[in-house]
């Protein structure tokens, strides 16, 4: 297989945020089904939690926000259902939005026979629309985080507008530690056939980004085929408590809580993660 010698480029520094491409990921055939792959295997934290931490997540969810019959939640980004089919296990009335084709039809499997009904959309949560609303939306696994400036804005102003007054949102940022435990690097590896990439033989060649001032993190993957070139890019956003409360400022929200991640363990300022808890305004 010969590789195109101008996938050799490494030196090219993109703007932060230049480049979307998350869309790929999830809605590749081969790439979408490890994704979901990744999503289930139960032991590592990847796409998804391990399990017995989103089982902690969720009875800390369910005690810490009251969550019981009739209680409306929307996990934007829901996957193949994790964290919605155990609140709805709890009664709660559940809404998942994904665009991850594979995952919703898998979740949707996966509600039928658990006799659960739970609302599936699937489309991209920076587009959802509903006149449903909400006591607690959810945004886990740091997908705030991938999100450009402009594309947070749009999420905040969506949760604002989708949550009951004094509604509460629960999401989870990458920290300052997470960014100064990163380094730019440069790599190049031979995929296998069937690999996570590619059915197919293929070069990965990778390069992490470190931006200092704006503390972004990228990493930028180059897959070449014999027949195509294409290039992910994975972006980190690294949030401080007064950069995320910045973040939030003019969105309606508030934040009201500040914990280590989204089981409510105590914050720690060495955690490579936080969450944090916002609430809506109230009624008139």
């Amino acid at each position: 297989m010969t590789v195109p010698r101008t996938e050799f480029r490494t030196d090219s520094r993109p703007r932060p945020f230049g480049f979307y491409t998350a869309r790929d990921l999830w809605t590749d055939e081969h790439i979408s089904e490890q994704m979901l792959a990744l999503h289930l295997d139960e032991s590592i934290d990847v796409s998804s939690r391990n399990a017995p931490f989103i089982r902690e997540s969720v009875d800390w969810i369910v005690s810490h926000f009251g969550i019981s019959t009739g209680s409306a939640i929307a996990d934007f980004g829901c996957g193949p259902g994790l964290y919605a089919t155990r609140l709805a296990e709890h009664h709660a009335s559940v809404t998942g939005i994904d665009f991850s084709e594979r995952s919703i039809r898998y979740a949707r499997v996966a509600a039928e026979e658990a006799l659960l009904s739970i609302d599936y959309v699937f489309g991209d949560y920076l587009e959802f629309e509903t006149e449903d609303r909400f006591d607690l939306v959810l945004m886990i696994m740091c997908d705030f985080c991938a999100l450009s400036p402009g594309q947070r804005r749009i999420m905040l102003d969506r949760f604002s507008s989708v949550l009951k007054p004094n509604g509460h949102l629960l999401l989870d940022v990458y920290s300052p530690a997470a960014f100064s435990r990163r380094q730019e690097s440069v790599c190049h590896k031979e995929g296998r056939p069937g690999g996570f990439w590619s059915p197919n033989r293929h070069h990965v060649f990778t390069k992490t980004f470190k931006y200092e001032e704006e503390k972004v993190i990228l990493d930028r993957y180059t897959i070449v085929e014999a027949d195509r070139a294409r290039t992910i890019y994975n972006w980190f956003q690294c949030f401080s408590r007064e950069s995320v409360a910045a973040e939030f400022s003019g969105s309606g929200l508030v934040i009201t809580e500040v914990y280590s991640d989204v089981a409510g363990r105590p914050f720690d300022p060495q955690s490579t993660e936080f969450a944090v808890v916002a609430q809506a305004g109230g009624g008139a």
